[in-house]
């Protein structure tokens, strides 16, 4: 994984514990292992040659783990009875126990090695995300299910880890938003080693707030509103809502919209030190931004700019600016 190196604001080396590299668990087809049924595999080149820079892989295939073997019979969600059930139509044999079980088990051992995030393996009936169908016992599609076996259990026991499946990560906005999610975990992992305290989570909640203000306004004031309970709830009961709140908060995609409108909450920290001309050049790209003219970069370097210029020192202490590596070039895209 490539070092983290200082941007121009300093703020996301800052946050970020050397000793709590960035982990993620990542269905092993993708990664390139040839564990499908047809012993196949799934690479997925965003996965293998751009994140392996940036994180350490966890690998996991459910269907291999429970002892399905390579190849194997296809497998299928049936509903049976009014119960949907993990089967390999061409043997009848029934792997919903085998996988409810093992699933359990799994997610347990997951989250004894903190991961920061998770790539699932789309349309899959063990690992899929989303959307996934069930078929009547004759083959016919009945429904569609949240999720896959293992991917539900996923859900169920680790709702603040961020989730997401690999096709959906070929859209932008949804690729910035899950490793958006994934640096901000694997901060508050950070944040957790070293002792959380009330002192710190306020630390923690200022810098991410303009962050939080991007995704969920009502959110964001909720947890503000959270933060100053302090001393009214017991630590570990507000520490346990915050981090829930915190994540739900930024699995909500931050639209253009609501970064224009931190852009302009930003520059109301920088009108009266900005001549006229500066402000109309930020002003003109933001709208251009809004428009879809400019890719979210564009207004944001020129930010950057006069904010480390004039020293802002509330704007430089802000994740929003610095969340993730630019190497990555999530806010590139118009």
């Amino acid at each position: 994984m490539a070092p983290d190196t200082e941007t121009d604001l300093h703020q996301r080396s800052r946050w970020h514990d050397p000793a709590l590299p960035l982990r993620i668990g990542v269905s092993t087809c993708l990664l390139g292992e040839a564990v499908r049924y047809d012993k196949g595999h799934a690479k997925n080149r965003f996965v293998t040659d751009t994140l392996s820079r940036w994180f350490d892989f966890v690998p996991v295939c459910p269907e291999v783990e429970v002892g399905m073997g390579i190849p194997r019979p296809t497998i299928r969600l049936v509903e049976r009875e009014g119960e949907v059930r993990l089967v390999a139509p061409s043997t009848g044999e029934d792997f919903t126990d085998v996988m409810a079980a093992y699933a359990e088990k799994k997610v347990t051992q997951l989250q004894k090695l903190d991961l920061d995030g998770y790539i699932l393996k789309s349309r899959s009936p063990s690992c899929g995300m989303e959307r996934i169908k069930v078929y009547l016992e004759n083959g016919m599609p009945a429904q569609t299910s949240d999720s896959g076996m293992f991917a539900a259990a996923l859900k169920r026991q680790w709702p603040a880890l961020p989730l997401e499946e690999e096709g959906r990560l070929n859209d932008h906005r949804l690729r910035e938003n899950f490793i958006e999610r994934v640096f901000c975990r694997n901060r508050w992992r950070g944040l957790v080693a070293k002792g959380l305290s009330r002192r710190s989570l306020v630390e923690f909640h200022t810098a991410h707030k303009l962050l939080l203000l991007a995704h969920n306004e009502a959110a964001y004031r909720r947890m503000g509103k959270l933060v100053g309970s302090a001393g009214t709830i017991p630590d570990q009961d507000l520490f346990q809502q915050y981090e829930l709140e915190f994540q739900s908060a930024l699995n909500t995609k931050a639209t253009v919209r609501r970064h224009v409108n931190v852009l302009q909450h930003a520059m109301g920290h920088l009108k009266n030190k900005l001549q006229s001309r500066q402000k109309r050049e930020i002003l003109t790209a933001i709208q251009d931004f809004a428009d879809g003219i400019l890719p979210l970069i564009v207004p944001m370097t020129l930010m950057r700019y006069n904010i480390r210029h004039f020293d802002v020192e509330y704007l430089m202490g802000q994740l929003y600016f610095d969340p993730h590596p630019k190497e990555l070039m999530l806010r590139n895209h118009a």
